[in-house]
């Protein structure tokens, strides 16, 4: 192994830490720079027995939140406070989750187990005094968890009714608890009355909103340059070219060139921009004007961008009530608006546009969690009111995204008091996808 000697004026001490200041120095420049982490919520969450005797604090909470909020890998931490210890024998918390696929008439449920941790904090012993009015706890939630022998990320809270024969209701939920267990027959004081009531175990339990938060590796690019041949593709813009055919060989087909983000990873709060160009004669995009997005129609658009979500409940390897299928719902969750068309030639018509998230039932990005599945995808439709009478056939491009609960930022800055991951692009869709 080969060594280098440093001159002695940058050659580092063995006997203290190096120093840094908060500016670069005449000689320095700087690299990069990461803004602030986001600030970690400071108060209180606190659920109560309905006795009193128990109370659950958890930390890290915003101000007057309804329930708990945890992000990816965060850790649920805080106090189980007693008003009596006396008799207690035994303080843990277990933190759990669950998927909860249950046929809406009543036939069946499969759950499966998304996460289970218990931390035991106090427990009665001969050389210990009483319990602690006051128990600190931590602990960590996992990123994944375990199914049939297959492995998936855990997955937000989250609920969806799928409607069919039998239909079902999905849900996915957490919770933690704090136990305090006293013996049975322990006499306890109410209201200053000697009662023998026999105490046994306590829960005090409350949910709490699993949200992984993520954000695109990577900004949304400028718009396409456009040119009277159309739009000038660049490696941040992914083309999807299909065939418009014409029903009549007097006019010839039009290309259809549809462009969108080449990462296809989108922010649930920003709208996807997208281009689209026509090319042919001048004769078949003539007749296509009828069907153009910028055709004054009664009703439904000819030629529409929408953003869909597909939500489907698995059964084929969970027998419920004798059933094993697929059941899915399809919910269009944007609708495109064509802002404009950015340029005419005589054989090419352009139109840029975006696509704004509506709705606000849409919380969480699409993901895969044993039998639940959620997927986004960009849909490109041009489907005629009435077919019969369309100089053109229909096309229906199907492209796959994913959202992100955040927006992109430089440097990765505002990563870290909920820990978030960097999305990816999606992986190609199967034939069965679509």
């Amino acid at each position: 192994m080969s060594t280098v000697s440093l001159p002695s004026y940058i050659a580092p001490s063995v006997h203290r830490a190096p120093s840094y200041s908060a500016e670069p120095n005449q000689y320095e420049q700087r690299l990069a720079f990461v803004d602030r982490l986001r600030a970690r919520p400071s108060s209180d969450f606190v659920k109560e027995s309905k006795g009193g005797g128990v109370r659950l604090r958890l930390s890290a909470q915003d101000d007057n939140a309804s329930l708990p909020v945890y992000g990816l890998s965060d850790v649920v931490e805080g106090t189980v406070e007693l008003t009596k210890t006396e008799a207690v024998t035994c303080v843990e918390v277990k933190i759990e989750g669950r998927l909860k696929l249950k046929e809406i008439a009543e036939g069946g449920t499969a759950i499966a187990k998304l996460c289970l941790d218990t931390a035991l904090l106090w427990v009665k012993d001969q050389s210990r005094t009483e319990c602690p009015t006051s128990l600190q706890f931590a602990l960590a939630l996992p990123s994944t968890f375990e199914y049939e022998e297959k492995t998936y990320p855990l997955p937000p809270t989250f609920g969806v009714k799928l409607s069919g024969l039998p239909g079902f209701v999905a849900t996915i939920d957490y919770t933690v608890t704090a136990i305090v267990e006293k013996p049975n027959g322990a006499p306890v004081k109410l209201k200053s009355k000697a009662l023998g009531i026999h105490v046994g175990t306590t829960h005090v339990t409350t949910p709490f909103v699993y949200f992984p938060r993520s954000r695109p590796a990577s900004p949304i690019p400028h718009p396409l340059q456009y040119t009277p041949n159309g739009f000038v593709n660049t490696p941040d813009w992914k083309l999807f070219e299909s065939v418009l055919y014409s029903k009549s060989p007097a006019r010839p087909n039009i290309n259809v060139k549809f462009y969108i983000p080449a990462a296809r990873v989108f922010c649930m709060t920003k709208s996807i921009p997208f281009h689209l160009s026509l090319e042919s004669s001048s004769v078949s995009l003539a007749a296509f004007l009828p069907l153009s997005p910028s055709a004054n129609t009664i009703g439904r658009k000819a030629t529409r961008v929408q953003l869909m979500r597909q939500t489907t409940v698995d059964v084929r390897n969970t027998v419920i009530a004798g059933v094993k299928t697929d059941m899915w719902r399809v919910d269009c969750i944007g609708e495109g608006i064509f802002k404009h068309a950015v340029g005419d030639a005589p054989t090419c018509i352009s139109y840029s546009g975006e696509i704004p998230l509506t709705g606000d039932d849409i919380k969480v990005p699409g993901f895969k969690a044993a039998g639940l599945s959620v997927k986004d995808c960009v849909l490109l439709t041009m489907n005629p009111t009435d077919p019969s009478k369309s100089p053109f056939s229909e096309i229906r491009e199907v492209i796959p995204v994913r959202l992100s609960t955040d927006p992109w930022m430089a440097n990765g800055s505002g990563l870290g008091a909920r820990r978030e991951s960097l999305l990816q692009p999606p992986t190609p869709p199967t034939p069965s996808s679509d």
